[in-house]
């Protein structure tokens, strides 16, 4: 039975259509999720069905009793409350219950033995069962653990958090609510990778219907079973993961005859994205189902839409070639009031390295690189920049952007470009006609982060410090970024939560996490993949047990001999996997834009000798085990 049905769904903004005739229905355990440029009217979208906007025709049909729930990232207004009080608020139904049920405890243990007073009871335990029984409140606590929350800050006043805190905190009451239908509004931002990859399995194991807006292209793969597609003012249903949806869009613009080497490239795109994203075992099977598909969806028919065709479009000039050492530090530590951040840390960043660092929120990753990029002195040791280096610099508040006058005028001011030079600039940055004329303290999150991507390109810098480049772009934006970050010739040193950033980018991961900053010789998938083995085997082995008695070792002696085969199997499978990674690695870089610059060729080369490092490592790994397991099997006989 459909949780909830949208049926021709017409909304005018200011007299002017947003979106028309937009209907799609939605089951337990649907995830679809809403795609469209900024403005198309996703978040509107979800205020109607939340019931806070009426549509101006058409009408939203929710199943009789089903709860509705909305996280809009707007912050908790209630600074004066617990995290705790205020999150397991959003169990009402449940607080309402168990209040009831003492009140007819006590009066029970007075005496009053009613039918009347027996049946409320019942019916009250049936209520907190169905709701999840007296453990109920343990579940809103996971809840608050996976989005980062420690059990000591639920005694905290909201007042003493952060914003990115507070959206968190707003999005841990929406989930602990328990809906029936979910909508979710950017629900990624301000989540570190683990918060992330904790979402993505709540919401696969939710038996709820949900609708989420987000622009983690990671999230949007692991996450969606179906999009609906927003595009000038009209709506397209698509059954089915988000890169699929992307390949087939792309097949109706080639089928239309438009754009075709464009379109081709994001096919490419896709088919690229998916091997990335089975990194994960649990994923491989679903990606190798993923991929058959894209073939089929190359050969869909077209369907004639109308579409915003503007993209962005830029790429960063060949810079100045520095020495080799761009960015050394050593013996580094970083203080906050209270907290040594990282003690002894020591990095060395080379001439055209794409480096990215990654670790959990507080950590210290954004400290480090604005201690690199010179905004703040380090508590001790020493930072050196290589000869002829020209930093550039991007923090995640788009500082750039700030000040008086306009857009143009911020740009002429920051570049020393004329105003014809800085206009044809912001034009690639979709600023166009009237908008480079916009006042600054009037234009939004991803139009700041627009100018300062612009400012940044125009800089000329031969390195380049980001601190969360994406906030507020949109996927075309992002992929956009991508392209010219994996172009850049200079060395780049990236913090990102955007996932699909972080492994089409960097050739080296540095992980920032409990106080210590380490190296990883390979991509952010690779990193990723060898550290969720390693938990895996270590929860395998479980804790080690003490001697028992001669008749219970002979009773478990296969043991070894078990555990080693299976070890043994498991690696069958990850060098499966390594080599089948490996020939899509060899058939990508088969491509001569693989190699188009000294700064591609050097990564691809490092790309390829990590993976085929890999399968080497496994197959020492898997005749380590063989020989392990046929040397206890010969003890045991």
């Amino acid at each position: 039975m459909a949780i909830a049905t949208a049926t021709s769904l017409d909304v005018y903004v200011g007299g002017k259509l947003l979106f028309e005739e937009v209907g799609f229905k939605l089951e337990a355990g649907d995830r679809m999720t809403l795609s469209g440029r900024n403005g198309a009217g996703k978040s509107t979208l979800l205020r109607v069905l939340a019931g806070q906007l009426a549509p101006d025709a058409g009408r939203v049909s929710i199943q009789q009793g089903a709860k509705v729930a909305l996280h809009d990232q707007r912050p908790p207004r209630e600074s004066d409350r617990q995290l705790g009080e205020y999150v397991f608020s959003g169990r009402t139904e449940m607080l309402a219950t168990e209040a009831e049920l003492a009140r007819l405890e006590e009066a029970m243990s007075g005496g009053d033995s009613s039918e009347e007073t027996l049946a409320a009871y019942a019916a009250a335990q049936g209520r907190l069962e169905a709701g999840g029984g007296y453990r109920w409140r343990d579940d809103v606590l996971a809840v608050l653990r996976g989005l980062g929350f420690g059990p000591e800050q639920a005694e905290r006043p909201l007042s003493t958090f952060s914003g990115g805190e507070l959206t968190r905190a707003s999005l841990a009451r929406v989930l602990a609510a328990r809906p029936d239908l979910l909508l979710l509004d950017e629900p990624t931002n301000h989540l570190d990778i683990p918060s992330l990859e904790w979402l993505e399995k709540y919401l696969v194991g939710l038996d709820a219907a949900v609708v989420l807006v987000a622009h983690d292209r990671w999230f949007l793969e692991a996450v969606g079973t179906s999009v609906l597609e927003l595009e000038a003012g009209r709506a397209r249903f698509f059954a089915g993961p988000w890169h699929a949806w992307r390949t087939e869009q792309a097949a109706r613009e080639i089928a239309l005859g438009k754009a075709i080497e464009r379109q081709q490239a994001e096919i490419a795109r896709m088919e690229r994205f998916v091997e990335r994203f089975r990194y994960k075992a649990t994923k491989a099977r679903q990606a190798q189902s993923r991929i058959k598909q894209i073939e089929k969806k190359k050969a869909s028919g077209p369907v004639a839409t109308r579409r915003d065709t503007r993209n962005l479009r830029f790429h960063f000039k060949s810079p100045e070639r520095p020495g080799r050492v761009v960015l050394k530090m050593s013996d580094l530590k970083l203080e906050v009031p209270g907290r040594t951040l990282l003690a002894d840390a020591g990095l060395e960043v080379e001439r055209g390295e794409h480096v990215v660092l990654v670790g959990p929120n507080g950590s210290g990753k954004t400290t480090l690189i604005e201690t690199l990029a010179g905004r703040r002195e380090p508590a001790a040791g020493e930072i050196r920049r290589g000869h002829n280096v020209q930093l550039g610099y991007l923090s995640q508040h788009a500082e750039t952007a700030a000040g008086t006058g306009t857009v143009l005028d911020a740009a002429q001011r920051e570049t020393g470009l004329t105003g014809p030079q800085a206009r044809a600039l912001l034009g690639g940055f979709l600023f166009s006609g009237g908008e480079v004329e916009k006042k600054l303290s009037d234009i939004s999150g991803g139009e700041q982060r627009r100018l300062s991507l612009a400012i940044l390109v125009a800089s000329g810098a031969n390195v380049l410090i980001l601190d969360e480049p994406t906030n507020h772009l949109d996927i075309e934006s992002r992929e956009a970024l991508e392209d010219a970050l994996v172009e850049f010739e200079g060395a780049l040193l990236l913090v990102s939560h955007d996932r699909a950033l972080l492994e089409a980018v960097g050739s080296r991961t540095m992980v920032c996490e409990n106080g210590e900053l380490t190296s990883h010789p390979s991509g952010w998938a690779e990193y990723q993949r060898r550290h969720d083995e390693r938990e895996e085997e270590q929860q395998e082995a479980g804790p080690k047990r003490p001697a028992s008695g001669s008749g219970k070792r002979r009773a478990g002696s296969r043991k070894p001999a078990q555990q080693a085969a299976r070890k043994a199997a498991k690696l069958e499978e990850r060098i499966a996997r390594a080599e089948a990674e490996l020939a899509a690695l060899e058939e990508e870089l088969s491509d001569p834009a693989a190699w188009s610059s000294p700064g591609r060729s050097e990564r691809a080369s490092e790309r390829h000798a990590a993976a085929k490092a890999m399968v080497e490592d496994l197959y020492a790994k898997w005749e380590a085990a063989q020989a392990s397991a046929e040397a206890a099997e010969a003890a045991t006989a």
